[in-house]
C-alpha cells in the first residue's frame, strides 16, 4: 500500500496505534483504500493520482502520506468501541480536508505530478463561458 506503519507513527502515538491496529488487516486495508479514494477525489481533476499513490518510500509526497494516514485513522476510529480518541482524529481529518479543498480551489499548489491532459488543457476544473451576445437596437 501507499502508507505503512511508520507513516502512522507520525500522526498517532504507539499505544493508540496498537489499539487501533487491533482491527483486522482487512479493515485497515479498507480504511487505507477509502482514504486514498477520498484524497483522489480532490486531486484527480489536475494531478495524476495513479502516479501519486503508486510511488513509495522517499519518492512520495510526505504531506499526502500524512493526510492519507490521518484520514485512514479517522475511518478506523469510527469503528472502534467508544470511538477512542475521536476528537483528535476528527480535528486532523478536518485539517486534511481543508488542505485538500485548498488544493482543489487552486490556492495551494503541492509538488505533485500533473495529469496528462486529454484535450491539451490541464486546469483546476475551471470552465469558461459567457452570456449570449445582447443585440439592442435603440
Amino acid at each position: 500500500m501507499f502508507i505503512d506503519n511508520e507513516d502512522y507513527r507520525v500522526v498517532i502515538g504507539d499505544a493508540a496505534f496498537k489499539a487501533v491496529s487491533q482491527s483486522s488487516p482487512e479493515n485497515i486495508a479498507n480504511a487505507e483504500a477509502e482514504a486514498i479514494e477520498e484524497i483522489s477525489g480532490y486531486l484527480r481533476p489536475v494531478y495524476d493520482t495513479n502516479a501519486i499513490f503508486s510511488s513509495g518510500g522517499y519518492d512520495r509526497n510526505r504531506l499526502i502520506a500524512m493526510y492519507t494516514a490521518d484520514i485512514a485513522l479517522y475511518h478506523l476510529t469510527a469503528s472502534q468501541p467508544q470511538k477512542m480518541g475521536s476528537e483528535i482524529r476528527k480535528e486532523r481529518y478536518e485539517r486534511a480536508i481543508k488542505w485538500l479543498e485548498g488544493v482543489q480551489a487552486g490556492k495551494i499548489i503541492p509538488n505533485l505530478p500533473l495529469a496528462e491532459p486529454e484535450d491539451g488543457f490541464a486546469g483546476f476544473g475551471t470552465s469558461y463561458q459567457s452570456s449570449p451576445r445582447l443585440r439592442h437596437d435603440w
